[in-house]
């Protein structure tokens, strides 16, 4: 079942969705997360890489070659906010990260390495964004 809602909210690891990224090298980032599952509401530690506008996940960090499958893939560009949650979930270190759709939650080891994610997430949402095209954009040097 959890599975069909992996389908349902866009999450499920359709082989377009990473076909093409090598994100087993250069990652924009890469670590470990704990993340809260989609369907069956239990916290799991997972293997997530930041990489061209794409947050992937996988059940660890051995063998990641081209031949892996990630667990589950967004695309920030889908994504609105990401922001900590340390008080909306009573955990140290929590984030979230949410689409117009749906929420995911995050938490991290430090609050470094929650803050850094937070900026690597908040930096990619903002480069790959589809809600601001180049003919919104205002050029005020110009003006």
């Amino acid at each position: 079942m959890e599975n069909i809602w992996r389908a349902l909210s866009g999450q499920d690891p359709n082989p377009e969705d990473y076909t093409g990224i090598e994100f087993w090298s250069n990652p924009e980032r890469s670590g470990w997360l704990t993340k809260q599952g989609d369907y069956i509401k239990t916290w799991r530690r997972r293997w997530f890489i930041l990489k061209q506008g794409k947050l992937f996940w996988f059940k660890d960090s051995h063998n990641i070659t081209p031949g892996s499958t990630p667990r589950g893939v967004i695309p920030v560009g889908t994504c609105l906010t990401v922001r900590g949650a340390e008080d909306l979930l009573n955990k140290p270190f929590a984030f979230e990260l949410s689409t117009g759709d749906y929420t995911m939650y995050f938490v991290a080891d430090t609050e470094k390495e929650k803050e850094e994610w937070i900026n690597s997430i908040g930096r990619a949402i903002v480069q790959h964004s589809r809600s601001v095209t180049e003919s919104e954009v205002v050029d005020y040097d110009n003006k």
